[in-house]
């Protein structure tokens, strides 16, 4: 498996998880602390690090010293990747309907004709 493979495999297994999908929607916005970010969930401080790091490891978000916080913030381009990744799925299955609609469409253009050919 080549390396952006492996790094979408990371970002999407990231993202499976709702917690994880509500921070980075938070982190969209703006950066966060871990404390920031923990502060709406009834859940411990260890709990959301946790989160982060996954975030992290899957290269969605970074983090750097600012002072005394420890920022985290979002990484587009990751997100950039997966997008792309998305995409060329997306098109590939438009391009199936188009030809299904264009069979379909056909099919029905000769229908009348069968029903000609049969009287």
């Amino acid at each position: 498996m080549d390396e952006s493979t492996e790094q979408l495999n990371r970002a999407f297994a990231a993202l499976a998880d709702p917690t994880r999908r509500e921070l980075v929607a938070r982190l969209a916005s703006a950066d966060a602390t871990v404390g920031e970010l923990a502060e709406p969930y009834d859940v411990s401080f260890q709990a959301i690090s946790k989160h982060v790091k996954v975030l992290e490891e899957a290269g969605l978000v970074t983090r750097s010293r600012d002072a005394q916080r420890r920022p985290v913030h979002l990484d587009a381009e990751v997100f950039d990747l997966m997008s792309k990744w998305i995409e060329r799925y997306r098109r590939e299955a438009e391009e199936r309907y188009q030809r299904l609609d264009a069979l379909l469409d056909r099919m029905t253009d000769e229908q009348p004709n069968r029903a000609e050919d049969a009287s």
